[in-house]
């Protein structure tokens, strides 16, 4: 059986939905989901099997207008993700139509080498009515040539399987570039961390800015096949050390809750996670913690 690979970056704005279409076409939970912009900060890569073709996503963070050290690494990162790809998919939301950002995005497209396969998904259908949809995918396909346009609803599924196919058709010629049990590149540490980090947004989205990393600094497998996960926050204002831990310890005990739950039900099996909260005021500025998040530090400077 001759067999097919490729890479498929996803681009998009923040929130559009890059994250939810990459664990609906995988079918797993690989990105972060969260309803706080800019959440997915790596290029966090989801492994599909369709027929005889291995989808390899290219999970970007959002295209903005960037504006400190990690902003503008986040961005270079999504362009990276762009280049390197066989395929592009263009993410826009119905009910948001043409925005600045996705003008923005459109100009960008047009300065990527001559011959880039690029298909635009117009995500969260349901919002919208059909004369608006058909409006909108005329206007967006006038402004630049897309092999092939999909409406979709990301969250239902609705249209997945047809991107997912189509996809699957323009992988080249290769052999799998992952085990065929493997639906994502990044190691265990890191996703335990990504898991982790989603509950903090989720919990503290209203309080806390995205000045927070986490990291997984020990990982022991114990004789009873559980695993004990020891994982630090950091935080760069000494005030954001409280609105973590909450009042009696209350916030960062749900948090753990929440994040010990989901891992284990992603590992299927049992997990003990304990958290612990730290003040790095520079984490921004430290070039370790970006390739930590498969940033490139140096990126940030443009």
């Amino acid at each position: 059986m001759n067999t097919k690979a490729g890479f498929v970056a996803l681009i998009g704005e923040p929130n559009a939905g890059k994250s939810t279409l990459t664990n609906r076409i995988v079918g797993a939970k690989v990105s972060i989901v969260t309803h706080k912009v800019q959440t997915t900060r790596a290029r966090i890569r989801g492994v599909a099997i369709e027929g005889d073709s291995q989808i390899v996503l290219v999970d970007t963070p959002g295209l903005f207008k960037p504006r400190r050290r990690l902003d503008r690494a986040m961005v270079a990162a999504a362009w990276g993700g762009a280049a390197d790809a066989d395929v592009i998919v263009l993410l826009i939301e119905a009910h948001r139509g043409i925005t600045d950002g996705v003008g923005k995005i459109l100009e960008g497209l047009a300065e990527l080498p001559k011959g880039r396969r690029v298909a635009l998904a117009i995500n969260k259908i349901d919002r919208v009515e059909a004369r608006v949809l058909l409006a909108l995918t005329s206007e967006m396909n006038e402004r630049y040539a897309f092999e092939r346009t999909f409406m979709i609803s990301a969250e239902k599924g609705h249209g997945v399987q047809d991107l997912r196919e189509w996809l699957a058709g323009e992988m080249p010629e290769s052999p799998w570039l992952y085990p065929e049990d493997q639906i994502a590149d990044l190691p265990m540490r890191m996703i335990a961390a990504e898991i982790t980090r989603e509950k903090l947004t989720l919990r503290l989205h209203q309080e806390l800015p995205y000045q927070l990393t986490v990291e997984t600094e020990h990982w022991t497998e114990r004789e009873d096949g559980s695993a004990r996960i020891d994982q630090m926050i950091y935080v760069a204002r000494d005030g954001h050390k409280g609105i973590i831990l909450g009042k009696k310890g209350e916030t960062i005990k749900a948090i753990s809750k929440a994040a010990r739950e989901e891992l284990e039900e992603f590992l299927g099996r049992k997990v003990h996670l304990f958290l612990q909260v730290k003040l790095r005021e520079n984490w921004l500025e430290e070039a370790e913690r970006y390739s930590e998040m498969g940033l490139d530090f140096k990126d940030g400077n443009r």
